[in-house]
């Protein structure tokens, strides 16, 4: 095949140019994103039981969708959060690799067959099914920098003017508003003016609802009509009202004296908000929040710029004094994250430049694997779209280090041209002689790299999905760089390498320095691997030991999953005692505002007063903050990175009066779970009622608060809230003549928010809501004040109907799998890993809880452990061996062989893990990705020693000895070329810095610790295991003359 492209040099080319020209055409057309599409798809089916409590809708509403909904196909986990406003939000988690349009179908039906279950009140609010993602993509924040308009203008300028226009961005699956309530016609009652007209609540509430109302009226002179009619006319009646002044003209009761009471004259009428229960805030101010969520499996770069230009088109019509800022954008650390790794790139071309000039001298040399980079790497984008590939970090990661491979062919090709030019031969000769060499370790070399990653692609869940893309990456690059060494590479150097002629130049004489000193290390290199033929038992007991330390550092390595990145925001939340008042957090969640923007390198702080995200549950004694962080270029300095402020954080909202305070990570991956650490679940598998899982949870916590690898643990179970409960005497009720559905519901308009209907305006539909004023809210003995009628028509004070006495219950619950639950958040103390906080849990589990309680993950923690109970990294590292032997002994037609390649494997392995333990960094997947990725650089090292010796002994006028060091000396130079190029290539991986930087560090610095090692320590066993192995393989048959000589010689020495 060389000779043809040698011989047609522009065929090469041309093949290159066309590679690279589609190669960049892909590119152009391909999505980016920080992940590969590795979020598994999250469905979630939200309903309302107005006015129930926690049990109430937990037993009625989540009890049998969960008992449809189980067992749905490709189900991962199913909770649901049962709430006291009634809400109840069941989420299906699915597996990774499914669809999510065919997980929403099945959702929905499985719903379907749950419906007739439902009380009739939660049928008529409707249960909604849809997909959706545990964090948000985007957070705008509205605000109104001089004060003009309230929470409520912000929030519902928002709900009618932006909601809809970014739910129709490609890839924004919802928005949530978060700041205030919608809009509502609110109707303000004072008991003691009801009293004084003697009108009650439920005459309030059937007036509204028979005088707002849509009334159709029909037609004038609509067929069928006598003859002679010459127009027909729609007629319209009084309809919905719209106004203030509209509902205050509602009329009550027209008195004997021709008087009438009107809604206005026994409440206050205004615009006012669904719900007080929410408070949106920017740094300290009123905003209103839009929180953007993504599509699963949706490109969030462009779904984000979708949404910023649409923001930008929107603002151009806001009312003087709004504005808005881009509070969260979670896009940021992909973008910046991905700009690093191209300056990597640049960075680690510039350093391989370097070292294949000093090595091969001259520019024309330099230049024919300078070619192979751009053509490899831009020729590997040619089959993204067949894979269904994004440009994310891993896949960006796969050709940092394929820099340092793709070189790899090509200066192998020209070492080996260069050195028959030096001999005396033609370049052209030279090329089609050298080519017949370095053809076999060529092609041996790029298939290995490739058959390395080939059992990767067998791994399930997001493991998997993270290993593919970064493998494929490299396989698809090394093979094209094989080829190009096979057709470009040959043809340039019969037409750009010449003799070389030597000049009396200072860079010559550098060239001259370097050469000599080169020639004594290789001189001293041969006389140690001599030594080490000659000991070889131990050399081999050597070989042993380092086997050992690797086994060692691979024990004392901690595991981890995926690291903590500083992905430019933290969370943050503050919760007080239970059942304190939104007034009283509200007040608290100001003092955590100024601490948390008085932390070096915050840029904003975003609170949602009233709401825990962790829990996802509204209530008013928690907030929850998102922290956003300076640009990444100006956090450089120490007390502005990422582990600091999460620190400063931790310990300032810790030490706030009246509340507990804390800061935690985001998910590594955005979309798994809400939170980074650990998510455990606590369950109850026996079915027993509250107290027992809440005597456990208490059990459990303090427990683990003991543990020194647990930083912070604590609990969204919330079961012994204050409550009050109010008794309604039944008998009472029948004895007085009242119906007892006006009781509760002047007991609802009273402490809740009595819907009555709804009216139109802004062009939209809301709801109208009668409720006491708040005066009357404040203390539980004022119901006593309310009046309802009995059948004769006389008013009863609900003080005689009933009695009120205080509990404590649930504020939501959960439940897993069908098991009500408790959910338990766990982050490590610094240097320990995720896969550590699991084990510590689980231990604290078996030693504190009883046979009736289980536990179980979720979100990222799910993943982890599912990827811990799947396939073994050292399963997939056993695989990627036995790939690369099974090819080797195809290649050298040899079982004997491959053990001369792979024996020194250990040693790369043993070095990456020295890297990891120095560098105080946890055995992760991309730790795990650069060990397998070891294993063929190490192989690679051995066969150009291995394939030259087998040369050299095949010939027969050396002694198995002399044939195998002469092996050594010939292949020094290109091996010591090789990895110096790929190691220079790494260096900018393991010094990065910036968004995303622990993932580059981590794989960076290992595989830079496995190459030095098996470079510096590795080439000194390779010669003495070939020899082994071959003498071992030739027992028995006669020796070689030569080798008889050396043999007596030496040991007359």
């Amino acid at each position: 095949m060389s000779k043809f492209f040698i011989n047609r040099p522009i065929v090469a080319m041309v093949i290159s140019i066309l590679m690279t020209i589609v190669g960049l055409v892909a590119m152009s057309g391909l999505p980016t994103a920080q992940f590969p599409n590795i979020v598994p798809p999250e469905m979630k089916v939200s309903s309302t039981y107005t006015g129930a409590d926690a049990l109430t809708v937990e037993q009625a509403v989540a009890t049998p969708i969960e008992q449809q909904m189980s067992g749905v196909d490709n189900m991962n986990y199913m909770y649901s959060i049962n709430a006291n406003n009634g809400s109840s939000t069941l989420t299906v988690n699915f597996d990774v690799a499914t669809d999510p349009n065919t997980d929403q179908l099945l959702t929905q039906m499985r719903e379907g067959q749950a419906e007739s279950q439902l009380p009739s009140d939660v049928r008529n609010y409707g249960v909604t099914v849809a997909k959706s993602t545990s964090s948000p993509l985007l957070m705008f924040a509205l605000t109104s920098p001089n004060g003009t308009y309230d929470n409520v203008f912000l929030a519902n300028y928002a709900y009618i003017n932006i909601n809809d226009q970014m739910t129709r961005v490609k890839g924004i699956a919802s928005v949530t508003v978060f700041g205030a309530g919608q809009y509502a016609m609110r109707l303000w009652v004072a008991p003691d003016q009801l009293a004084k007209l003697n009108i009650t609540i439920p005459e309030i509430v059937n007036a509204v609802s028979a005088q707002n109302t849509v009334n159709p009226a029909g037609t004038v002179g609509a067929e069928p009509i006598p003859k002679g009619q010459e127009f027909t006319y729609a007629v319209r009646a009084q309809g919905r009202l719209q106004s203030e002044e509209e509902f205050g003209e509602i009329v009550l009761r027209a008195n004997t004296d021709g008087s009438i009471v009107r809604v206005k004259d026994v409440a206050r009428i205004e615009l006012g908000a669904q719900n007080y229960s929410i408070e949106g805030r920017l740094n300290g101010k009123p905003a209103a929040l839009v929180a953007l969520y993504l599509m699963p499996g949706s490109n969030a770069i462009e779904a984000a710029e979708g949404a910023k230009k649409t923001m930008e088109k929107i603002k151009e019509s806001f009312p003087p004094d709004l504005e808005y800022v881009v509070a969260l954008d979670t896009t940021l650390s992909i973008t910046e994250g991905i700009s690093e790794i191209k300056h990597t790139l640049v960075e680690a071309l510039v350093l391989v430049i370097v070292v294949v000039f000093l090595f091969l001298q001259g520019w024309r040399a330099t230049l024919i694997p300078l070619l192979a980079v751009p053509v490899s790497l831009v020729g590997t984008f040619m089959l993204f779209p067949m894979f269904g590939f994004s440009i994310n970090t891993l896949s960006l990661f796969g050709l940092v280090l394929a820099i340092g491979l793709v070189v790899d062919d090509a200066i192998v090709v020209v070492e080996a041209v260069e050195h028959h030019i030096e001999h005396g031969m033609t370049p052209k000769d030279a090329t089609l002689r050298a080519m017949e060499e370095v053809t076999g370790p060529v092609i041996a070399i790029a298939v290995i790299l490739a058959a390395v990653f080939v059992p990767t692609a067998f791994i399930p869940g997001i493991t998997g999905q993270l290993y593919q893309q970064f493998a494929v990456t490299i396989a698809i690059s090394v093979i094209i760089s094989a080829f190009n060494a096979l057709t470009l590479s040959p043809a340039l150097c019969a037409m750009l390498l010449k003799p070389k002629v030597k000049k009396d130049t200072p860079l010559q004489k550098f060239y001259d320095g370097f050469n000599r000193v080169f020639g004594r290390i290789t001189n001293g290199y041969v006389g140690v691997c001599r030594v080490a033929i000659h000991k070889s038992f131990l050399s081999i007991v050597f070989l042993l030991g380092v086997t050992a330390a690797a086994g060692l550092f691979g024990k004392t390595v901690p595991t981890g999953f995926l690291p903590d990145e500083d992905q430019g925001y933290v969370f943050a939340g503050i919760q007080l005692p239970d059942a304190s008042s939104l007034g009283r957090t509200g007040d608290i969640s100001a003092q955590a505002e100024k601490l948390i923007m008085s932390t070096p390198g915050v840029k904003y702080v975003t609170s949602i007063v009233g709401y825990n995200m962790l829990s996802g549950v509204t209530n008013t004694y928690s907030t929850f903050y998102f922290v956003t962080l300076d640009e990444w270029a100006t956090r450089k300095s120490p007390e502005k990175s990422y582990e600091t402020i999460k620190k400063t954080l931790t310990q300032k909202l810790g030490s706030l009066p009246g509340a507990i305070g804390f800061s935690f990570p985001p998910p590594a991956i955005p979309g798994v779970g809400a939170a980074g650490g650990a998510t455990f679940i606590l369950q109850d598998r026996a079915g027993k009622d509250l107290s027992f899982l809440s005597e456990n949870t208490t059990k459990f916590l303090e427990a683990a608060k003991k543990r020194p690898e647990l930083a912070s643990v604590s609990t969204t179970f919330r079961p012994t809230v204050p409550q009050i409960f109010i008794d309604v005497d039944r008998d009472q009720v029948l004895k007085q003549g009242v119906n007892i559905n006006d009781v509760y519901k002047t007991l609802q308009s009273f402490l809740g928010s009595g819907f009555i209907n709804y009216f139109n305006r802004f062009g939209r539909q809301w709801q109208v809501y009668i409720q006491a004023e708040g005066d009357y809210r404040t203390n539980i003995e004022n119901v006593g004040q309310f009046y309802v009628r009995n059948a004769k028509g006389e008013t009863v004070p609900l003080s005689a109907l009933t009695s009120i006495r205080r509990i404590s219950g649930p504020e939501f619950t959960m439940r897993y799998n069908l098991y009500r639950s408790a959910q338990i958040n766990a982050s490590g103390a610094p240097g320990v890993s995720s896969a550590q906080v699991m084990q510590a849990l689980e231990e604290v589990f078996k030693e504190t809880m009883p046979s009736d309680m289980g536990y179980d993950y979720m979100g990222m923690s799910f993943q982890e452990k599912k990827a811990q109970e799947g396939i073994s990294p050292m399963v997939i590292f056993a695989f990627s061996l036995l790939c690369v032997f099974l090819i080797l002994a195809a290649q050298y037609e040899s079982w004997s062989l491959p053990f001369s390649v792979l024996l020194c494997t250990p040693i790369a392995v043993a070095g990456a893990f020295g890297a990891l333990l120095l560098r105080g960094q946890d055995n992760n997947v991309y730790a795990q990705i650069g060990l397998v990725m070891l294993i063929g650089l190490a192989a690679k090292n051995a066969i150009l020693i291995v394939e030259f010796a087998k040369m050299e002994a095949e010939k027969g006028d050396k002694s198995l000895i002399e044939a195998t060091l002469e092996g050594a000396r010939l292949r020094l130079r290109p091996i010591l070329m090789t990895s110096f190029a790929f190691i220079l290539g790494c260096v900018p991986l393991a010094l990065a810095s910036g968004a995303g930087a622990i993932s580059r560090q981590v794989m960076g610095g290992a595989v830079i610790g496995g190459m030095l090692a098996a470079s510096f320590i590795a080439i000194f066993i390779i010669p003495v295991t070939f020899y082994v192995v071959e003498k071992f393989n030739h027992k028995g048959e006669p020796k070689a003359p030569t080798e008889t000589k050396t043999t007596e010689a030496n040991d007359h020495a």
